[in-house]
């Protein structure tokens, strides 16, 4: 399994923190970075845990919609 889908990860950790440290427009412009990152970390992820994050947000989402 190649673990390169972790670069961007990292990168949107990195940089969200960065995010909410910061005022004003460059904010913004971490945040548009951020989630370009995370996007890229998800197409570059291996099958296995984009089906383990798939069943968590249908597993989340229907725990979210019984309690409504």
């Amino acid at each position: 399994m190649h673990l390169s889908f972790l670069i961007p990860l990292c990168t949107a950790l990195a940089t969200g923190y960065v995010s909410k440290k910061c005022d004003g427009e460059i904010a913004y412009l971490i945040s548009l970075f951020t989630v370009i990152s995370l996007i890229l970390s998800l197409i570059l992820a291996p099958w296995q845990f984009q089906l383990l994050l798939l069943i968590l947000v249908l597993v989340g989402t229907e725990r979210f919609l019984q309690r409504q």
